[in-house]
């Protein structure tokens, strides 16, 4: 295993020797703004949205004022999703009690769970014609289920009016308390997902009130309730190379079956600064440890976000077919 840093082609400038503790690591990046030398590089720039489909649901979101999180996230591959038939709904709100430091999305009080949210967010999805849909909510921690009745409530509703439409689940961590996550293991849904977002050192600085290993119990608890299961892990962020590979193992030790590895991007200069853009031979090779490691299916790669081809990820043994293909191909068998 290679011990150099992921984050190697850094400066040694632009990293804190400081005091070892929470959300303060020895090379760990200050937490300065976006280093003025760092741009953009080419493979992330994205063409704008065009297709007859894209353009079919653009007008159905813009005439029924529709909500989905493809545009309040502003996903770069929200033109190709929707061209796909893929879009991603948020329920219980915008304000999150949670206050992670990659996320847009506002953190204070929200406001009293809607109990219509649930057949509202399933017309929509039956008024766009949705081939597959991924609902993902904010955290709600001060509700005693963390929110779980509203999104069981919703995925039968769904369920019901879209019966020929797939549906992912990115849920919250809910505490891993087992009675809420197996509200959503009664009703479900073909993937049920959970993030990690980064490694376990950095899941102080990045998720603030998340812990790590919890995250893991909840996977697992999905997993031995019988759901095909789901993570993903930004990069950029000051993570090294050998601490993604051991969180990948993590996840897999935990029986998640599909993973997602993409390009962290700041939202505002107020959010956790980018510490580098991972080039795509990198995440390449990501993708092949994880299919080495026996992930069922690998989603890696600069632009990807969790709900990236994820109409792909509810067909089991889709992607790792794919991928051995490709190495037959490769070496000429």
């Amino acid at each position: 295993m290679q011990e150099l840093p992921i984050t190697r082609n850094l400066p040694e400038s632009e990293y804190r020797k400081g005091p070892t503790g929470e959300g303060m690591n020895p090379q760990v990046p200050c937490a300065d703004p976006q280093p003025a030398g760092i741009k953009k590089p080419n493979w992330l720039r994205v063409k704008l949205p065009i297709g007859e489909s894209y353009k079919h649901v653009r007008g159905l979101v813009d005439t029924h004022k529709l909500h989905t999180i493809c545009e309040s996230g502003n996903c770069p591959n929200m033109g190709e999703c929707w061209g796909e038939g893929t879009a991603t709904f948020m329920i219980l709100g915008n304000i999150c009690t949670r206050s992670c430091g990659f996320c847009a999305v506002a953190t204070g009080r929200p406001e009293p769970v809607d109990w219509d949210e649930p057949q509202r967010v399933a017309e929509a999805i039956h008024l766009m014609k949705v081939k597959h849909a991924v609902i993902t909510s904010v955290d709600r921690d001060e509700i005693s289920d963390g929110g779980s009745i509203i999104w069981q409530h919703t995925i039968r509703a769904v369920k019901a009016l879209n019966p020929n439409t797939t549906l992912e689940t990115l849920i919250p961590d809910f505490k891993a308390q087992k009675e809420n996550i197996t509200r959503i293991v009664e009703v479900a849904p073909d993937v049920v997902s959970h993030n990690i977002e980064t490694v376990e050192r950095m899941t102080k600085q990045v998720r603030v009130q998340a812990k790590y290993w919890r995250s893991m119990e909840t996977l697992q608890i999905l997993k031995q309730g019988g759901m095909r299961t789901k993570s993903g892990i930004m990069l950029g962020l000051g993570e090294r190379k050998e601490e993604v590979i051991q969180s990948m193992h993590d996840l897999r030790n935990n029986g998640v079956d599909v993973i997602t590895l993409g390009q962290y991007l700041q939202p505002t200069k107020k959010h956790l600064p980018v510490v580098r853009f991972v080039h795509p031979d990198e995440f390449a090779e990501f993708r092949e440890i994880g299919y080495e490691m026996g992930f069922d299916y690998v989603e890696s790669g600069p632009l990807v976000r969790s709900s990236y081809h994820s109409e792909r990820h509810v067909i089991p043994g889709y992607g790792k077919t794919a991928w051995r293909a490709e190495k037959s191909v490769a070496s000429g068998e």
